[in-house]
């Protein structure tokens, strides 16, 4: 007989049903902005969006990018929190919205990083931007480089403050994006949005973001105001382990962007839930590896593996493992052998492979032989 080809074989791993079917999530409200994009930060699930791609000017949510940048810089060791750096005209000159630095006077990276974050400082963004590429405009070229490795396509910066330009803008889609890296790769420093204010040339600022003060699972993140962009608000809360990234543009009032937001997190509460499916490293099922001294592995994924689902709807999720019918020896640690495919009524949600958790090598002469006639017989 033939050695069995690599057709996949699929097993049902759980399926759950309700009595009676879940509610469907309601609309999300109906707030005056430009364009909202709500997201899940573990998952990137989507839970409300109007005209998310709408390019718009992204105002002070630049400093979003700028910020990532300066975090890079620090975890690379390319600069530190306690350098000073001395202020430049060009930085103390920056029109808008300031932390009040002297021009020649030195302030540390840590409270320039402050007064850009609390107070949203273009003078601080300037001269942040002149510490780690020399100029504003060399800075702007590494924003956009990171803009690129993000998978922010529809974003292009100039500048590091948020001044208006025709050739500086962003979507909702691509910010919520870039928060939800903040978030997950420097949590450290993103404990800084939450700051409510900051003291600096013995000038008290507070944060303009007013959700910090109005609701306590909120954390951040970061206002902005033009003319060309109205009042903007990306906004991040936490409640019970799910956190909830906001992004609103265009509206009329700094009221509205407050308003507008919270109702959105409520929203996404309210209706949404989301679970940890498998943590990094756990046995999710085992599989037969032919030809190896070790005749089965453990399949699982690296990662921990969570799941948005709308309210509810939890024990109705089905799982399929897609396995290949003949895997042969040797197989890596890490190496991806299966796929895991979990659905709720008919939807594909979660489309992960399995990866071996063990490291699989070839086994001895003997066991070559022995599994070789047995897949002859298969």
């Amino acid at each position: 007989m033939k050695v069995p080809s690599l057709a996949l074989l699929a097993l049902i791993a759980a399926t759950h049903s309700f009595a009676a079917a879940p509610r469907p999530a309601p609309a999300p409200p109906v707030i005056g902005a430009t364009s909202f994009y709500v997201i899940d930060s573990k998952t990137g699930h989507e839970l409300a969006t109007l005209e998310p791609d709408k390019r718009v000017a992204p105002a002070s949510l630049t400093k979003l990018m700028t910020a990532y940048v300066v975090f890079n810089a620090l975890q690379a060791r390319e600069i530190r929190l306690e350098d000073e750096v001395t202020i430049s005209e060009k930085a103390w000159r920056t029109p808008g919205s300031r932390m009040f630095i002297e021009v020649g006077k030195q302030v540390s990276v840590q409270n320039l990083l402050l007064g850009m974050i609390v107070q949203s400082g273009n003078d601080a963004s300037v001269a942040l931007a002149e510490y780690v590429a020399g100029s504003e405009s060399v800075f702007a070229d590494i924003m956009n480089q990171y803009a690129q490795t993000l998978g922010l396509h529809s974003s292009h910066f100039v500048n590091a403050t948020g001044l208006t330009d025709d050739e500086q803008y962003s979507t909702a889609r691509d910010l919520s994006m870039l928060a939800r890296a903040i978030i997950e790769e420097f949590p450290d420093y993103y404990r800084w949005y939450s700051i409510k204010e900051f003291t600096f040339n013995d000038i008290k600022q507070p944060n303009r973001n007013n959700l910090l003060w109005r609701d306590a699972s909120v954390d951040g993140m970061k206002t902005g105001h033009t003319d060309a962009a109205g009042y903007c608000l990306i906004a991040s809360a936490e409640r019970d382990g799910m956190r909830i990234i906001s992004v609103v543009l265009g509206t009329a009032s700094s009221r509205a962007r407050i308003d507008g937001s919270q109702a959105l997190i409520n929203y996404g509460f309210r209706f949404f839930e989301t679970h940890l499916l498998y943590k990094a490293g756990e046995k999710i099922t085992t599989t037969r590896i032919w030809k190896s001294a070790n005749e089965y592995t453990s399949l699982g994924v690296l990662e921990d593996l969570y799941i948005t689902v709308p309210r509810g709807t939890y024990d109705a999720l089905e799982s399929v493992l897609n396995i290949p019918a003949v895997i042969v020896a040797p197989v890596a640690q890490g190496q991806p052998l299966a796929e895991l495919k979990v659905s709720l009524n008919g939807d594909d949600l979660v489309l992960e492979p399995l990866r071996a958790l063990d490291d699989n090598p070839d086994g001895s002469f003997w066991q070559r032989t022995r599994d070789g006639v047995s897949l002859l017989f298969e």
